[in-house]
């Protein structure tokens, strides 16, 4: 009898995932946001002081980081 609660309530604690199918969804793109980013600032020419390079890519690196944020906090 009492193998059979702890086999329940174990099957139980394998369905109660920490994080859902969309949490995990959601972190990947932030994921992606933020290796664009650093891809942006990677850049092929040799400018350095470009706009994208000092400008747009860290605002993509910081935007994909408070996605991750919202991913993980999202209920």
């Amino acid at each position: 009898m009492a193998d059979q609660k702890s086999t329940s309530a174990t099957q139980k604690q394998k369905e109660e995932l920490v994080f859902s199918k969309k949490n995990y969804q959601l972190l990947l793109i932030s994921i992606a946001i933020v290796v664009l980013g650093f891809l942006l600032m990677m850049g092929a020419d040799g400018d350095i002081y470009d706009t994208r390079r000092t400008l747009i890519a860290p605002v993509v690196v910081l935007f994909g980081f408070a996605f991750g944020v919202y991913a993980v906090l999202k209920k």
